[in-house]
């Protein structure tokens, strides 16, 4: 079931046809309301433009599709590379050559066509044990050493998160490095890949495995859940370990945006990407969902900062997304989500 969002306007849920004033824009969203909400306020504020917000957990690419030429659908914003590349590929997003936009995002974080920017990263990192995991630095490459036979917990080989880090892994080694070394990792599984980035950390604290691989915004949300304090447990079990600092970095992935390739309010769309790329929205965005902005100079939170300083890979993020057919097939040729051999 797709889930639709209350609509922050006094309209109701958006629908193909619709029309709406000047003054409004029309956003499709796979991040939850209440993540981006800080700076649609900030933007309404500025500018006096209305926000509308569809949000969809799943099908935003199909839906944009039925509704045709006729979609209410101005901006799309998500996470994740793979959906963003699926949205261009989908034909859903239209290029945008934006002075301000292109200023404020670097070139590795930007779709050479211009069909999508990102606006904040996370790092794709190593969860290790504080009490069983004495070092301070590790590889990517590393995490095939037999040395951690039965000490490292993943969530499932072909969640769009790990597909990412297996995708860089082909565009900085190659293929058969990187099967090779997908081999050795698999051997090192304490188990078969299950849960998600959250529960890695509460399986290191339980003693199951010394080492996860997990986003780093994950760490700041279950350092604050007031509602599961379990989860501050979990948090603080764990040490964040950046892979790869001494050579081409941490592998990073993006939230992002896009222009909707019907957009019928595209002038207040563009305004809105402007303001979204800007240091004052990244700045409030890092803050809400514990990311880093992706703008030179601008600070991540507090929270953020405490995890350690990131230096991330260098390598433009569509050079990783065209090898993640690649590293998907080979997760399924040397069977990672099966395991262990015993």
């Amino acid at each position: 079931m797709l889930r639709a969002a209350a609509v922050f306007s006094a309209t109701t849920v958006m629908g193909a046809g619709a029309a709406w004033a000047d003054g409004e824009v029309n956003i499709y969203s796979y991040r939850q309301p209440e993540l981006i909400q800080p700076l649609l306020d900030a933007f309404t504020k500025e500018t006096g433009i209305t926000t509308n917000v569809l949000f969809l957990d799943k099908g935003l690419v199909e839906r944009i599709n039925a509704e045709g030429a006729n979609s209410p659908a101005d901006v799309i914003l998500t996470v994740d590379i793979a959906r963003l590349v699926e949205a261009k590929e989908g034909g859903v997003t239209q290029p945008l050559q934006n002075e301000t936009v292109n200023k404020d995002i670097p070139a590795q974080y930007r779709d050479p066509d211009g069909d999508w920017f990102g606006l904040t990263t996370r790092g794709r990192v190593v969860y290790a044990s504080k009490d069983r995991v004495s070092l301070d630095t590790i590889t990517y490459e590393e995490l095939a050493d037999p040395k951690w036979k039965g000490k490292i917990c993943i969530r499932d080989g072909q969640h769009s998160y790990n597909i990412g880090l297996f995708a860089s892994m082909v565009a900085h080694h190659g293929a058969e490095y990187t099967e090779t070394w997908l081999k050795g990792f698999k051997e090192n599984l304490a188990r078969k890949p299950d849960g998600n980035d959250r529960s890695q950390a509460k399986s290191i604290m339980a003693g199951e495995c010394d080492l996860a691989l997990g986003n780093t915004y994950y760490v700041g949300l279950m350092q604050t859940n007031e509602k599961e304090p379990e989860q501050k447990e979990w948090a603080n079990a764990i040490k964040i370990l950046f892979p790869n600092t001494a050579d081409r970095g941490t592998h990073v992935n993006i939230s992002g945006m896009a222009l909707a390739k019907n957009a019928p309010n595209k002038d207040n769309a563009v305004k809105l990407m402007e303001f979204l790329s800007s240091g004052e929205a990244q700045t409030i965005y890092a803050e809400q969902v514990f990311e880093y902005p992706v703008m030179p100079g601008a600070e991540p939170s507090d929270i953020v900062k405490a995890f350690g300083e990131i230096k991330p890979d260098a390598l433009p993020l569509a050079d990783i997304a065209a090898n993640r057919k690649i590293a998907s097939e080979l997760v399924d040729k040397v069977g990672l989500n099966e395991g262990p051999s015993m």
